[in-house]
């Protein structure tokens, strides 16, 4: 797979978020610029942006390897999330523009469109869209910045149930919409307070204690078995 040096960084992202390296797998330059089709020097220009972002840990003796968050940090994330976008969508009601509002209704139309006739995965992408949205419209790059950080970390860290009931769902995201077309800011702040409080309880950890110590276990077993 042949990718433009510039976006090795969001490929290799893209790939931990999808599992495809472990948790505290290591990611050598060499590997990662064959698999991508690149050299090794954007390899190691994005493990410096994915360490920075804390994607990726450098290890002695061992180099790049992929981070192990604990529970705590992930909740914090969670937390963070609950601030910070309350926080965007205040700035959205005060800053948008009718470009920003277009989208954001279109986003809300087709959501509640396929909400009626279901599909989970085209939803969770649209809901993806309309929060990377709504955080631009908030005209700070540095905030809109941190929220996609944070949904690409909580996205590596947690799985997320289906809503009872996705129609209400976006029904919350028009609702925040027209509080941000009136330039309402509470009103916004609000709104995106209660479904962000919604959200996060949907969200399930993809690793545990408990798992982890099993992992490890395992990885014991494996190593000091007899071999065949």
């Amino acid at each position: 797979m042949r990718i433009p040096a510039h976006s090795v960084c969001t490929a290799i992202r893209d790939d931990i978020v999808a599992g495809v390296y472990e948790r505290g797998g290591r990611l050598t330059e060499e590997v990662l610029a064959r698999r991508y089709g690149v050299s090794r020097v954007p390899v190691r220009e994005a493990l410096r942006t994915l360490e920075a972002e804390g994607f990726v840990v450098t290890r002695r003796h061992a180099g790049a390897c992929v981070a192990e968050p604990t529970e705590q940090e992930a909740a914090d994330l969670l937390e963070m999330r609950m601030l910070l976008e309350p926080l965007g969508a205040a700035r959205a009601a005060q800053r948008r523009t009718e470009a920003h509002l277009k989208v954001l209704r279109g986003l809300v139309r087709l959501g509640q469109e396929r909400a009626r006739r279901g599909g989970s995965e085209d939803l969770r992408a649209l809901g993806g869209w309309f929060h990377e949205t709504l955080a631009q419209a908030s005209g700070s790059p540095s905030l809109t910045s941190m929220l996609t950080q944070l949904r690409h970390k909580i996205a590596w860290m947690y799985t997320v149930e289906a809503p009872v009931s996705p129609a209400e769902s976006w029904t919350e995201h028009g609702a925040i919409v027209d509080a941000v077309a009136r330039g309402d800011a509470e009103r916004a702040r609000a709104l995106t307070t209660l479904h962000a409080e919604r959200a996060t309880s949907a969200h399930r950890l993809r690793f545990s204690a408990a798992a982890d110590r099993v992992r490890t276990s395992q990885h014991a077993v494996n190593i000091s078995g007899p071999r065949h």
